[in-house]
Parts: C-alpha cells; sequence; structure tokens
C-alpha cells in the first residue's frame, strides 16, 4: 500500500510492527518481520530518515513510531512536491523537444496514414493518449462506418476521466440521421459543441502534440487516408484556426438558460436557425416533418414579434434564450 510513496515492502512491514507496538528494540521488530538484524536497522535508519520513526538514546535503544497521520501525510506531502517538481520538468523538457524536431528533420513533420482501418485506428489511438483536450471540425464524411448513429465511446470515456472535447459541427452535419441524439449525449457527458458553416476542412487536434486531417478528393464519399501533423509551425497554425472559428460560431444549447422561457424542442430549434440550418435540416435533426419545423417557426416569431427567420435568431440571442 505504502509502495505509491516509496516506502518498500520491507520497510511497510517494520513500520507496521512498530505501529502495532508502539515502541520496541531492534530484537522486538526481528522477532515480528521474521528479518535479518542488519535487514531491520537499515529500515530502522530509513523510517527514522523519513520521520516515521524516532530513536531513543537509552539502552536497550528502542524505536518509537510517529504517529500515522502526521508521519505520513509529511512523507505524502515531500513526495508531491517532487511530483510537481518532475511535472515542470517534463513541460521544460518537451519545450526542448519541440524546438529540436521543428526543424531537425522536416519530412517527419507530416506523417501520411493510408486505408480506412488505419485511419480508424490511429484516430482512437490519438484520443487515448490526450491528457487535456481534444479540438476538432467535424463535417462529413467519415472513416468510421456507423458516422453519427452511434456516439463515439473512446470520447465518452475520455470525458469521465476529465479530458475536455471542443467540437465544431458543419452545418452539412445537421441533416445527418442521429447527429443530435449524438451530440446530446456527448453534451451531456460534457463535450462542449458548435456549429459553423462551411469548415474548411475536418481536422482533429490532440493537446497541442499531434492533428489529424483526412485525406480528401472531390465525389470522396468515405475517408481513406490523413495527414498526421506533429508539433511545427504547421501545427501551431491549426491550433489558432480552430480558435478563430470557435469564437465565431453559434454555441449548441440543450437547454435555455430561461427555462420559462422555451422547451428544450424550440432551444434546439433556436440553435439550428442560428446556424443557417433548412427546414429540412432542422426537420432530419429533430425527427420532424418540415410542416412541423414551418409551424414551430411561425409560432416563435408572433411570440418575439420577428418577420424572419434572421430576427428569431437575433431576438433570441438579445433575450439570452441561446
Amino acid at each position: 500500500m505504502l509502495e505509491a510513496i516509496g516506502l518498500s515492502q520491507q520497510d511497510e512491514a517494520v513500520y507496521d510492527a512498530l505501529v502495532r507496538r508502539t515502541q520496541a528494540t531492534l530484537t522486538e521488530l526481528v522477532h515480528d518481520c521474521h528479518l535479518p538484524a542488519s535487514a531491520a536497522r537499515r529500515t530502522l535508519r530509513s523510517l527514522v530518515e523519513l520521520g516515521l520513526a524516532t530513536r531513543s538514546t537509552g539502552r536497550p535503544v528502542r524505536y518509537v513510531a510517529v504517529a500515522p497521520d502526521s508521519g505520513l501525510e509529511a512523507v505524502l506531502r515531500e513526495r508531491e512536491a517532487g511530483l510537481r517538481d518532475v511535472r515542470l520538468h517534463v513541460r521544460t523538457l518537451m519545450k526542448m523537444y519541440r524546438a529540436g524536431t521543428r526543424f531537425a528533420h522536416p519530412g517527419e513533420l507530416i506523417e501520411v496514414v493510408s486505408g480506412r482501418d488505419e485511419v480508424n485506428h490511429r484516430w482512437v489511438q490519438m484520443q487515448q493518449n490526450t491528457h487535456a483536450q481534444m479540438r476538432g471540425f467535424d463535417l462529413p464524411p467519415y472513416a468510421a462506418r456507423q458516422g453519427h448513429t452511434e456516439s463515439n465511446h473512446v470520447e465518452l470515456a475520455l470525458l469521465k476521466r476529465g479530458v475536455k472535447y471542443r467540437v465544431i459541427y458543419d452545418r452539412t452535419a445537421l441533416e445527418l440521421p442521429g447527429w443530435l441524439d449524438d451530440v446530446t449525449v456527448g453534451m451531456r457527458q460534457g463535450e462542449q459543441a458548435r456549429i459553423a458553416p462551411d469548415l474548411p476542412m475536418k481536422l482533429a487536434i490532440s493537446d497541442d502534440r499531434l492533428a489529424i486531417i483526412p485525406l480528401l478528393r472531390p465525389g470522396d464519399d468515405v475517408v481513406t487516408a490523413s495527414y498526421l501533423i506533429h508539433p511545427s509551425p504547421l501545427l501551431d497554425a491549426l491550433v489558432a484556426l480552430f480558435e478563430a472559428v470557435w469564437a465565431r460560431s453559434v454555441p449548441v444549447q440543450l437547454t435555455s438558460p430561461d427555462a420559462e422561457a422555451l422547451s428544450e424542442e424550440e432551444t434546439r430549434l433556436l440553435t439550428l436557425l442560428a446556424a443557417g440550418a433548412t427546414d429540412k435540416a432542422a426537420g432530419r435533426a429533430l425527427g420532424w416533418s418540415e410542416r412541423t419545423v414551418q409551424r414551430h417557426v411561425t409560432k416563435l416569431m408572433r411570440r418575439v414579434g420577428a418577420r424572419t427567420r434572421f430576427q428569431i435568431a437575433m431576438e433570441a440571442t438579445r433575450r439570452g434564450w441561446i
């Protein structure tokens, strides 16, 4: 149990025996732990140095256990301080590593991955190796056969672990069957989602360490090849592009901040309208007919005194509904 803070099994056994006795001689601990006297003596010296025991000056020499709550807590704080120093050193080493790899081997900064299965494998691997956040542009087509008909189970697991996901969906994704249900599942686990018209490409960025760009030609309906972008000025530019598009995209809202003002369905419809969705696209996303969409739009127009869809979105934004 105490190996996590640097104590060996032998250290822990001697300390446990000492705690049970409160104080003991070397001979007593040798008997309790079935250790050679030399090994027990070295362990006791280590426990004294760690502040987990004290040594009397009388004869025979007795060792006294320091209360576990104070003694072990002090060791734990020392180990935590050491780990913080290691993390800081890792960051310094990573800065040196990135600086050294940016131009040392330019040909290795962009990697081409071919084959649908291999692209999927590297996509999953990239997510699983993410420590802080995933950022991405999401638009059809997809390498995964299920597209948006099933949730990204890797994402859901990482969200529970505390990894942040920020995703911008292209307006064309709204027409995909199951899109809104899939996004709703992710958002309820913590995904931050936005919608933008005409995203320039499919893109995913893992931390500030790696990006993947699917290689698509006009007419392609599946992803069979991708570029992997390693730390470089190009990766920096992709991060900056994502942040710029994120700032001007429309947030996806599952519920209105004013719960009495809008229903959940109305909030979702307003989000789609603000993103420029057509009646057809909004209907597919919501599982409604176009006639039902038009009826809800007319109702919202009357409610806010708007004459156009644009005015509905502007008024809803002004009122803080979306």
